[in-house]
């Protein structure tokens, strides 16, 4: 079935480039635009993904996402879990429906990747079960779900053990 991609973005004014720090500010915002732009395009290529959001608490942010389709999920920042976390009832999802949460600042998806996540929940037993694409620092780049709430986020630092440790104790099934 079709399902829905949430894109959580902090404030421009406090992303931090581990990748280039001494670019000026405004530079690094329109890097940090510009990437988002390419991970938006890229889940909008991807033809498991009906919808695409993006939750953030930033201005700047929230109008390039609505200028490029997708929905902008614009308010106070509550927290990148609790972000993740409120965004299916803000988009009115069904119990059952399935989420992709993608960090802003993962480089280069390509939809051909990103479907594959689909490809491999199909994969597994009818049911709850999740996909996980680690970073190579032990985060969490992709997390697909199903149903939304199959798994608590818990994106952040060593994120990826975090989330096979609560796919273990609730016995859903993650690959």
């Amino acid at each position: 079935g079709m399902t829905v991609a949430v894109v959580p973005v902090k404030s421009l004014a406090s992303s931090k480039s581990r990748l280039l720090p001494e670019l000026p500010r405004d530079a690094l915002q329109a890097l940090s635009l510009a990437m988002l732009e390419d991970l938006i395009r890229a889940l909008q290529a991807t033809p498991a993904i009906e919808t695409v959001a993006v939750a953030t608490p930033d201005d700047r942010v929230a109008e390039h996402t609505r200028s490029l389709g997708a929905e902008a999920l614009h308010g106070p920042d509550p927290g990148l879990n609790a972000a993740i976390d409120a965004a299916p009832g803000k988009l009115g999802l069904v119990d059952d429906a399935p989420l992709l949460i993608v960090l802003g600042d993962v480089p280069g998806a390509r939809p051909n990747e990103l479907q594959q996540l689909f490809e491999a929940l199909d994969a597994l037993a009818p049911g709850p079960a999740a996909v996980l694409a680690p970073s190579r620092d032990g985060g969490t780049s992709a997390l697909l779900r199903r149903p939304h709430r199959a798994l608590p986020s818990c994106f952040g630092p060593q994120s990826a053990t975090k989330h096979r440790e609560a796919a273990q104790e609730l016995g859903v099934p993650l690959r």
